[in-house]
């Protein structure tokens, strides 16, 4: 009795075994279906690993299967727990190394490709005490060349939590202390980086879609000239591709300044939220294995400009006045083909669309019985968005 019940024993646990392995061969198998990156696009990824390795081996190996396959050249790390096990991961995958500041606990990290990308410098900002309440990581700037261009890379994760309400009397409230970050961020960019292609990225931990009196983004938002966020069509787009499904919310973001407005109007560019998930079966094996944050990436191409100039895409358009009551106006450049102009309300539902034809310039919209809020125009040409404004309504 004793022996049947001993081999019982053993039964289970080798068929326990078994269908581990078989779990992981089957993930394995569909993460090699994974792609993203190009040879012929500066491809950069920012992704919340949560508290990596979140389970243990499984999560080294699927991690290493997921980098490998995505061919990305730079990627901005969030929750590094184990540096030990982290390095070791990284110097398994060849071509990769990795940067980190701390031996014992790393939170932020970078990996990148070396051999595309050329590394000047790696520190970090904001380190000392005043700013530890709105910094509770310091953020950390890689500063390296791609096909002999310079880029500023500044990776962030913000503090956590909060009611939505941004209470500009309390220095403890996180929306506060969000906002606060942002334009401590501005600050060093426009001091240190003025003409520089700067990307800033991480999990910020608050949305692109608040209103105005609680958006911790605000300042970014309104210096629209300069900076723009690249990820605001995700953000204003279907749940189902925001990064971070749990709550759901998307809270990772990919901010760019003007120096890089117009590689992002090329075809080869794009930024997307990288469903991994799709590929492990479900978002449920994908939270247990490896994170609770989806990455988002950011594809940047590049020309000599002749693709540019040919099609004239415009990289921006002005709309005034902002915030309008009534009516206003959308000044588009000389176009060389028809575009779309779509007007959705902050939730992504479409509310108007205006079909510019390539002699129009200046096109007067108004707003009739709509509610007072913030709305979004979205500059189309039929394929893709080139530009995006934000406006607000008020009665």
């Amino acid at each position: 009795m004793v022996r049947h019940t001993l081999i019982s024993g053993l039964k289970r646990i080798g068929l326990s075994g078994c269908l581990i392995f078989c779990l992981q061969c089957s993930l394995a198998q569909n993460l090699n279906n994974l792609s993203f990156g190009t040879d012929s696009t500066l491809d950069v990824m920012t992704w919340n690993i949560e508290w990596f390795p979140k389970n243990g081996q499984q999560t080294i190996d699927s991690v290493k299967t997921i980098i490998q396959n995505l061919n990305i050249d730079v990627i901005a790390l969030q929750e590094i727990n184990d540096t030990a096990l982290f390095r070791q991961m990284v110097n398994s995958l060849p071509g990769y190394e990795t940067y980190f500041e701390s031996s014992y606990y790393a939170g932020l990290a970078y990996i990148y490709n070396s051999n595309t990308v050329q590394i000047n410098s790696f520190y970090e900002i904001y380190t000392t005490f005043p700013y530890w309440t709105y910094f509770p990581r310091s953020p950390m700037v890689m500063d390296f060349n791609f096909m002999n261009d310079n880029y500023i890379l500044i990776n962030n994760h913000f503090k956590c939590c909060g009611d939505g309400i941004l209470d500009q009397n309390n220095p403890s409230d996180e929306e506060y202390r969000r906002q606060e970050a942002s334009n401590l961020l501005q600050n060093y960019i426009d001091s240190n980086f003025s003409s520089n292609n700067v990307i800033v990225l991480g999990d910020l931990n608050d949305v692109l879609t608040d209103d105005l009196a609680n958006n911790v983004f605000q300042n970014f938002i309104d210096n629209y000239t300069n900076y723009e966020f690249v990820d605001y069509n995700i953000a204003t787009g279907p749940s189902a591709n925001w990064s971070y499904p749990n709550w759901p919310s998307h809270l990772d973001h990919i901010l760019i300044t003007n120096e890089l407005f117009d590689n992002m109007q090329l075809d080869e560019s794009t930024v997307s939220t990288i469903r991994i998930d799709d590929h492990m079966g479900s978002f449920s094996i994908y939270d247990g294995y490896v994170s609770d944050h989806r990455p988002v990436g950011i594809k940047i191409g590049f020309d000599s400009g002749l693709e540019l100039s040919k099609k004239q895409l415009p990289s921006t358009f002005h709309v005034y006045p902002n915030p309008f009551k009534d009516g206003i106006t959308i000044e588009c450049p000389i176009l060389s083909e028809s575009m779309l102009l779509e007007i959705r309300n902050i939730q992504g539902q479409l509310i108007d669309q205006i079909i510019i034809s390539q002699d129009q310039s200046n096109i007067s919209w108004t707003a009739g019985t709509i509610p007072e809020g913030i709305y979004v125009f979205q500059l189309k040409n039929f394929k893709q968005v080139i530009a995006t404004k934000k406006v607000i309504l008020i009665h």
